[in-house]
């Protein structure tokens, strides 16, 4: 295939709901610089920042008009004369935050996120430098590797992130929901020998976690005081190791009554909402005695790191049973959005 000077591309225009989506079959190129690398996208998967974006709800950076979409898999068409990472052929994942190679996030790594601050992934083909792409996991197929760039991410970053509370064997990790985070945390904290309990809202969403590797399943609309339960449940009652909060101010509260003295809270979304009454304040992490981290998604290294996990432990990622097509586009942000599905949504290119 021969570097094309323009693609078939989504673009967002406008915060106008979904319908602010609108296709562009000329969207120009860049010219390949020498540490470029040309890609041949075959896979997108949506998170709900995506959806968020479109709705002109998103707090962090981003510009008007842009490709959306972070996470994305594919084949490497070409290679700018100075790269060394990759070559024609090769299958890549694209990072999130372009700049974040390694170490903590800087504020020049949070400007460069995909499908917000720049150019992202729901184009046929796109042109990332080399340090904006991971070698995928040789085990996983596109529309797998496609989920790799911030769900699993974010989870891998949340459980060993911080290197002092670094998730370890024996460890108690617990898990909200059957979002795309959680349930790659159920995947990953079993693969270390680690307990897992998990929340969700059904019966049979609790199958799916247990059938992931998640230990204990409470339903947090028969439990609402899940938080005191799920403590119950971890040696001698001393509290979980690892909060994996994807709820926000909706269910903070409990994570602090289920976290062990010393624990870490790793706040990841706001899906409860950003603000509730009675919301925990930051004396509530003091009288805890826990650590309460903002995280946003993670490094190259973490990725490479992450992906080595992936083949050794033969972790297949949770996709949803349908998949979409390119011009589907609309419909499967409107089906994530409606809450359909169970796993990562992915757009088939």
């Amino acid at each position: 295939m021969s570097v094309p000077k323009t693609t078939e591309a989504w673009i967002i225009d406008s915060h106008n709901e979904f319908d602010g989506l609108k296709l562009d079959k000329h969207r120009p190129l860049p010219e390949v610089g020498d540490y470029d690398v040309v890609v041949q996208i075959q896979a997108v998967s949506l998170n709900y920042r995506d959806l968020i974006i479109a709705k002109g709800q998103y707090p962090f950076p981003m510009t008007l008009p842009v490709v959306p979409g972070s996470d994305g898999a594919g084949t490497v068409v070409a290679a700018g004369k100075k790269v060394t990472q990759f070559k024609a052929g090769d299958k890549v994942c694209t990072l999130f935050n372009q700049e974040h190679q390694a170490g903590p996030v800087t504020p020049l790594a949070l400007g460069s996120g995909l499908g917000g601050a720049i150019d992202g992934t729901l184009r046929k083909v796109a042109v990332f430098p080399e340090h904006g792409l991971v070698a995928a996991p040789s085990s996983l197929s596109p529309i797998e590797a496609s989920t790799l760039t911030c769900a699993p991410l974010t989870a891998w970053n949340a459980l060993y992130g911080l290197a002092s509370k670094a998730l370890k064997p024996g460890d108690v990790v617990l898990t909200q929901g059957t979002g795309g985070v959680s349930l790659a945390a159920v995947q990953f904290a079993a693969a270390a020998g680690a307990t897992v309990i998990a929340t969700t809202s059904s019966d049979d969403k609790a199958r799916k976690l247990k059938e992931l590797g998640a230990h204990h399943v409470l339903n947090y609309k028969t439990t609402p005081d899940w938080g005191d339960k799920a403590k119950a449940l971890t040696p001698n009652g001393e509290g979980v190791d690892h909060v994996i909060e994807v709820g926000g101010a909706g269910t903070l509260a409990q994570s602090l009554k289920a976290v062990k003295l010393e624990g870490v809270i790793t706040i990841i979304g706001f899906l409860g909402g950003v603000q509730k009454e009675n919301t925990p304040s930051l004396l509530d992490a003091l009288t805890s005695v826990t650590t309460v981290r903002g995280i946003v998604v993670g490094s190259k290294q973490q990725f490479q790191d992450m992906n080595r996990a992936i083949e050794a432990n033969a972790i297949r990622p949770v996709v949803d049973q349908t998949i979409f097509k390119f011009d589907q586009a609309k419909d499967a942000y409107q089906y994530q959005w409606d809450q359909k599905h169970f796993g990562k949504v992915v757009i088939e290119l």
